[in-house]
């Protein structure tokens, strides 16, 4: 679980996060969305400890993380999967060697134990038999498999995801949010997903926090934001032409 409270951070003059109190549970896919500049991007980046927050408290499983100490630290950081948005796999390696990259970095296993580990992955997201290829050799979606499967490796219990859908197809942007949310679901890990794609939040928002300028504007579930009233997220929701169309029909089956 984690616990955000009063959460406040501003570069220069500038206040980008303005007091956000949320909480993210296990087991369940959240999702952060708002329009750009609504400082969903520093929130995920002071979520992973990238930027280190001016007031309030990122509480993991009860830590907090500005207070552990250098090992605490480097337990937490083992415990983080992190999804980016260009999947930021290394073109000179193979599928098999980005994936056990961090299992190189932070275990003490032999090779016949990290193989074992790959492939266990590689399979959870129907990879299998794609170790020897290159990124290069990938189609879009599968490489952002990949990156889940290199995201995952270290069994993680909190998994972080920036645009996950960004640059994909929309039917293999539903098969990646569904692979999210069973492996969440599966494995009952703490799944934080920055997006502004309309179907990830009709998909898989079974917790929605809504930004707007820097402040947490709404939240709730994807059934609730059909049926909310507030102004932000309606204005907001409704760029999407399909949002539109499934809201209408939500509202009417449910008059």
């Amino acid at each position: 679980m984690i616990i955000v409270d009063k959460l406040y951070k501003g570069f220069g003059d500038i206040q980008v996060l303005k007091g956000i109190s949320t909480i993210f549970e296990p087991g369940m896919t959240s999702l952060i969305i708002g329009q750009s500049g609504s400082g969903k991007t520093v929130f995920l980046k002071s979520l992973i400890g990238l930027h280190t927050p001016e007031s309030g408290t990122i509480s993991f499983d009860g830590g907090i993380n500005t207070k552990f100490t250098t090992e605490e630290k480097r337990q937490w950081r083992q415990e983080i999967g992190m999804v980016f948005q260009g999947s930021a796999l290394f073109d000179s390696q193979t599928v098999q060697d980005n994936v056990m990259f961090p299992l190189k970095m932070f275990k003490k296993q032999s090779q016949e134990e990290m193989l074992e580990r790959v492939n266990f992955v590689l399979k959870r997201v129907n990879l299998e038999n794609s170790n020897h290829k290159f990124p290069a050799e990938l189609s879009g979606g599968m490489q952002k498999r990949v990156a889940i499967a290199r995201a995952i490796v270290m069994n993680p219990k909190y998994l972080f995801c920036d645009e996950p859908n960004s640059g994909l197809d929309p039917n293999t942007a539903i098969l990646i949010d569904n692979l999210i949310q069973e492996i969440t679901s599966e494995y009952k890990i703490t799944t934080v997903v920055n997006t502004h794609d309309m179907n990830s939040v009709m998909q898989i928002g079974e917790k929605i926090v809504f930004l707007k300028d820097g402040k947490k504007a709404w939240e709730g579930t994807n059934k609730e934001i059909f049926k909310t009233d507030n102004k932000a997220v309606v204005k907001f929701v409704y760029s999407s032409e399909l949002f539109k169309k499934v809201r209408h029909a939500y509202l009417k089956e449910t008059k």
